[in-house]
């Protein structure tokens, strides 16, 4: 049965740990949600994991739309979220209802992520408002990595933790059904946690968040041009399907295959 979003409220108030995980196609949709996944996350990581790009900003609407799709025909129980790319969200309210309703319209998505805190608010309200559900994301910000100084831990000093809690509890009064805390202390990611009303799940934001997600690639082992510390390697697929294919190729150069 499709979880709907009080659905999905319940796991966390019934205190259990929501599971997270993202996926660009059907066939990884369709595995993460036979394992029991509870959302999954068509992240615009797609940029660098699957189109090679070296950051997230590239990727267009028309591409997250089409890998959301995609990712929807292989999900039966599971949240399918699709993440909102640089710029399609930024520019005006009516603009980001607009592309946001595209994800439901078009790809079917269960709701759409955002990034940003109290400045973002406002457009949480309105898409939620027209009925359109909304994954807030705080805290390291990938398509603000260039103007953020790269890839790093948020919140070690006293002001920015501040501004991330005042950033959390916008997004919860705007509407947001549960917030993404991504790169901040392990410390914040408690804080935050423990002063919401709505789920956060974490990544690289410690242990006490009341879910976790994590980059398919990352934990299958499948891209190794960049490593998060937070992520743990599960499998070393990548490894794996090159022996697979080293293999394959050497049996037809000697004429092993086909027999």
């Amino acid at each position: 049965m499709k979880l709907t979003i009080p659905q999905f409220h319940k796991i966390y108030t019934d205190g259990k740990k929501i599971v997270a995980i993202t996926a660009y196609d059907t066939l990884m949709g369709r595995i993460a949600d036979n394992a029991g996944i509870d959302l999954i996350l068509v992240g615009d990581s797609m940029g660098m994991t699957i189109l090679g790009y070296k950051t997230t900003i590239p990727v267009t609407l028309d591409q997250s739309i089409h890998h959301t799709q995609a990712v929807v025909r292989g999900v039966e129980r599971g949240l399918v979220i699709g993440d909102m790319p640089f710029l399609t969200f930024q520019i005006s309210a009516e603009e980001a209802l607009r592309n946001a309703g595209r994800f439901m319209q078009e790809a079917g998505a269960d709701g759409v992520k955002l990034e940003g805190g109290s400045a973002m608010a406002p457009t949480v309200s309105r898409l939620v408002n027209c009925g359109i559900p909304v994954l807030g994301h705080i805290g390291l910000l990938p398509q603000k990595v260039l103007t953020a100084g790269g890839y790093r831990v948020h919140g070690r000093t006293s002001t920015e933790a501040d501004a991330l809690i005042d950033d959390a509890l916008a997004l919860q009064n705007a509407g947001a059904f549960g917030i993404v805390v991504e790169g901040v202390t392990e410390e914040l990611g408690g804080m935050i946690t423990e002063k919401l009303d709505i789920p956060t799940i974490g990544i690289g934001a410690g242990p006490h968040c009341d879910g976790q997600i994590q980059v398919a690639h990352d934990i299958l082992g499948l891209f190794d041009e960049f490593v998060p510390k937070h992520t743990k390697r599960y499998a070393e697929l990548g490894k794996e399907i090159h022996d697979v294919f080293r293999q394959y190729a050497d049996d037809v150069t000697n004429q092993k295959f086909p027999g």
